[in-house]
């Protein structure tokens, strides 16, 4: 069986659960490209994710309210102890909203928003929770940020 697994070129990602999928990431993956594919072959509405592993590269960002936009700050071969986020659609497709604690080999703790990541050796689990209605994010001035939308009656 293993020899049958190691000829096995690109491995599946994820499989369905009983409230919405598991995903399963390896080294040099990119995890919101990824978590952004799967809405789109899935037609996901909106979902809210959780996950742990190891990143090769995380890139952070702060939000500078005065300027309008993030400055990031980039970190390489950390633990994600975690990640949590959401899936919503904008105009362009789906609209992927990602934080996350990371350690370094010294146990320091870096976190926040997430603008980049990609799975470092080993694996990254994710597990999405698929929501039954379609939520939208759209730009809000003054601040430029992309805000998620609630249809309330």
């Amino acid at each position: 069986m293993n020899i049958i697994f190691a000829q096995q070129k690109d491995p599946c990602r994820y499989i369905k659960t009983p409230s919405g999928y598991l995903m399963v990431l390896r080294q040099g993956d990119d995890v919101l490209a990824h978590i952004e594919n799967l809405a789109k072959a899935e037609n996901t509405p909106s979902a809210s994710f959780t996950g742990i592993g190891f990143a090769a590269e995380i890139t952070f960002g702060f939000y500078d309210f005065k300027a309008k936009k993030f400055n990031p700050k980039t970190f390489k071969k950390v633990e994600m102890g975690s990640l949590t986020g959401s899936i919503a659609w904008n105009e362009k497709g789906p609209s992927i909203h990602l934080h996350g604690i990371a350690t370094d080999e010294k146990f320091n703790a870096f976190g926040g928003h997430i603008l980049s990541l990609h799975v470092g050796t080993g694996s990254m689990e994710i597990y999405i929770s698929v929501n039954d209605k379609k939520l939208e994010r759209k730009v809000e001035q003054p601040l430029n940020a992309n805000v998620l939308q609630l249809n309330c009656p």
